[in-house]
């Protein structure tokens, strides 16, 4: 959302009395968030065109910038502010040139994007879990402000994680106006040594998470008018959990500190919840943040089993829960109930697992029961997991609250496809490349994908002489005709789930 666009917005709100925008950034964000397409229609929203998905009948350029340059013959909206530069020294020139220009700009941003320009070469080097290794963000630094350290609080994480934190006189910094600020760890709030009625200075960490920077010693308030003793002791993180009242333990080989309770700590439990319902693990749609907080805070909700123990009636008791919204969320539960076995995995919260290394569990041990009962030395034959990591499984396991979990759940009818290791490496799927492309029939991508995996396949983004299949659905653009150029096994839905179910 351009400057000149977000100023002439605010003015019609505030001439109709409406609420405003707080700054361009936030604002194109939320839009794209709103449930409501016409709420959306109604924001001035733009965009810069900076990369391809599917082409027909048109020779690729062999560059990135080759790519932008196409777009903007095209007629398409591309960033002017590019450039090509070789080396470190012409990077460095071109952050610099941009720093310079940053405040001119009719858009804000936080930093530029160096992109390996050889197509080729991108596709060589390939992703990462949540990013390209070909391009990196190189951010310019944050806006800082001073405000006063009006109290220090502790959160508790999911993992039981107590995070200090200090809540400030509001500031306006970095386009927003904030409040609360993380100290980090006891040991950064010690090292930084903020305390009550400090005045401290502020930024937004990658514009993003508000962040102590520093205390401004000179004005911090002592005990009489000379100086001296300081007026508020140095900062201390509590010994028991301020939310279940478990105790507070910090390992001597990490630096965070955290709260014992597990899910009987109601602060751990709304955490595990919302990560258990998450797109990327259960996918429960529609059980979000004041859900969550309603059906822990009234004892309805203490694990993730309980979820599918929900009825109407509960429901509809919630505070602004109409009944066809409550019906919605439990379909969406029951829905969720047939899910795959890394999704499963991942949705239980262990700690050090992420969506990366539950697909790799998955697909190694092939069922839920083999990991439950691997050994710390097991679990370390699984490609990428370390001595912390198989640790972190191990314990959560043995945990027998947690197994009692589990065992609930699939008492409710949580179900997954299972097999042995062996069944899964004999599979007709396992170690074959797939590529999606096109609207399948009955499956979504991530379902489609979630099958493949399951069996021990893989799903790449384009085609190449690897590919094993091609699973196309309606509208298959150029990975298809791609594929009947290098003779590859294309599959209808159909064809697909016979190859699945085989």
């Amino acid at each position: 959302m351009s400057r000149p666009d977000f100023e002439r917005y605010n003015g019609r709100q505030r001439a109709l009395g409406l609420p405003t925008l707080v700054n361009p950034r936030n604002a194109a964000a939320g839009s794209v968030r709103l449930l409501d397409p016409t709420a959306t229609k109604k924001r001035p929203l733009s965009f810069f065109a900076y990369g391809l998905g599917e082409t027909r009948d048109w020779e690729m350029p062999a560059t990135h910038g080759g790519v932008l340059d196409a777009l903007a013959a095209f007629g398409l909206p591309v960033c002017e502010h590019r450039a090509v530069v070789s080396g470190a020294d012409g990077l460095i020139a071109f952050h610099a040139d941009i720093r310079k220009a940053r405040d001119a700009l009719p858009f804000d941003i936080d930093g530029v994007v160096y992109k390996v320009n050889s197509l080729a070469l991108q596709q060589r080097l390939g992703f990462v879990t949540r990013e390209p290794r070909w391009a990196v963000a190189h951010k310019y630094p944050a806006e800082e402000a001073l405000t006063t350290v009006e109290a220090i609080e502790v959160q508790v994480g999911r993992t039981g994680a107590i995070t200090p934190v200090a809540r400030l006189a509001p500031v306006f910094v970095g386009g927003v106006t904030v409040t609360n600020a993380t100290l980090h760890n006891e040991a950064e709030a010690r090292r930084k040594d903020v305390r009550i009625g400090d005045t401290v200075i502020v930024r937004r960490a990658g514009d993003v998470i508000p962040e102590v920077v520093s205390v401004v010693m000179e004005r911090r308030p002592t005990k009489d008018s000379s100086g001296g003793e300081p007026l508020h002791p140095v900062f201390e993180l509590p010994k028991i959990c301020p939310v279940c009242g478990s105790a507070v333990e910090r390992p001597e080989d990490e630096a965070i500190a955290r709260c014992t309770g597990g899910l009987f700590c109601p602060a751990q439990r709304k955490q595990a919840l919302l990560h258990f319902a998450s797109r990327r693990a259960m996918d429960v749609e529609g059980l979000g943040d004041k859900l969550v907080e309603q059906l822990v805070d009234n004892a309805i909700v203490k694990t993730p089993a309980d979820l599918y123990k929900l009825g109407l009636l509960a429901m509809v008791n919630l505070e602004r829960m109409a009944e066809k919204s409550a019906a919605n969320i439990l379909a969406a539960i029951e829905k969720s109930k047939t899910t795959s076995l890394a999704r499963f995995i991942f949705a239980l919260g262990i700690r050090n697992v992420g969506e990366a290394t539950a697909k790799d569990l998955a697909r190694h041990f092939g069922n839920l029961d083999a990991v439950m009962t691997a050994s710390i030395e097991r679990l370390q034959q699984v490609p990428d997991v370390g001595p912390v990591v198989a640790a972190s499984i191990a314990r959560f396991f043995a945990e027998s609250h947690n197994v009692e979990v589990i065992e609930q759940l699939r008492a409710a009818g949580v179900n997954w496809p299972e097999g042995a290791p062996s069944a899964i490496a004999n599979s007709p799927i396992a170690g074959k490349t797939f590529v999606l492309t096109g609207t399948l029939p009955t499956l979504t991508r991530d379902e489609a994908k979630d099958m493949i995996e399951a069996l021990g396949g893989k799903v790449a983004g384009s085609v190449s002489k690897k590919t094993d299949y091609v699973v196309a659905g309606t509208e298959a653009g150029s990975k298809l005709d791609k594929a009947k150029q290098l003779g590859v096994s294309t599959l209808d839905e159909t064809q697909f789930r016979e190859l699945i179910s085989s």
